[in-house]
């Protein structure tokens, strides 16, 4: 591995496993970390992973599951849309599923690892083409509330936060929850400048969408509310600010159905 360091000079580093070899491998993570800033002018800018809590020394890879809450530091789920390795008759997740766990990840200051089975030829079957085509087309209308963005006060609302969540299989919550989510369950995400907030709908309301951690009483909504728009809706939104949630309308046509991102432009 060191040699690899040496050579190769690679920016991301990853165990399939805890922290390898004791002290040994503890020396190799530190040459990787003190190689990479010699080149970066005294800024480390490679990445570790490994299956282990982090407490500041790499970033922890949790396998098939996700963080239970915000995490201080940046994590990493690493999963795969079926199994790990091509067979027929195999299970999906549906494009819905993956953004769904995307927006979750990241309100909870996370990253998503993403295996796509291929064939041995190593194609793409068209049922997984489609899974890809569904998770690009959210991206494009919704993209900006998860990149460049960090947690907001809160990763989220709603019957999927306040219940017990089902466990994953290496440590963590499942990755996919088995329990439908509803038009409650929201997770949040933040601009840079904490100016922006972008609230995630899990489901269609019959309605309207209500946020209740930005009512005007409650106890994380801080600054007053400017505006309010539904990525990918054309128009502005209709949107009140009551004592117990924000009260967004629900438009006529909502596009990408999956997760609905709703901006709120702080005053």
């Amino acid at each position: 591995i060191k040699e690899l360091v040496d050579v190769y000079q690679p920016d991301l580093l990853y165990s399939d496993s805890h922290m390898p070899f004791g002290d040994t491998g503890r020396a190799m993570i530190a040459h990787l970390y003190n190689a990479n800033a010699a080149r970066h002018g005294g800024t480390t800018e490679a990445v570790y992973n490994c299956k282990q809590d982090a407490t500041g020394k790499w970033v922890r890879d949790i396998e098939r599951g996700v963080a239970e809450g915000i995490r201080p530091e940046p994590w990493q789920t690493d999963t795969s849309i079926g199994d790990w390795y091509y067979r027929t008759g195999q299970k999906y997740m549906t494009a819905g599923e993956v953004v769904r766990m995307l927006t979750d990840i990241v309100s909870k200051n996370g990253n998503l690892l993403l295996n796509v089975v291929q064939t041995p030829e190593g194609d793409l079957e068209s049922d997984v083409q489609q899974i890809l085509d569904g998770i690009g087309q959210w991206i494009a209308i919704n993209g900006e509330g998860i990149y460049n963005t960090r947690p907001w006060k809160v990763y989220g609302e709603g019957p999927s936060t306040a219940t017990a969540a089902e466990k994953g299989r290496f440590g963590g919550l499942k990755d996919v929850p088995s329990k439908a989510y509803t038009a409650e369950d929201y997770r949040f995400t933040a601009s840079k400048d904490g100016q922006t907030i972008y609230a995630f709908c899990f489901a269609v309301p019959e309605k309207e969408f209500r946020v209740t951690a930005l009512g005007k009483d409650m106890p994380h909504a801080g600054k007053e509310i400017g505006a309010v728009e539904i990525l990918g809706v054309t128009g502005k939104a209709n949107w009140k600010q009551e004592a117990d949630a924000l009260v967004v309308a629900k438009p006529a046509t909502i596009p990408n159905k999956e997760a609905i991102c709703l901006k709120i432009t702080l005053k």
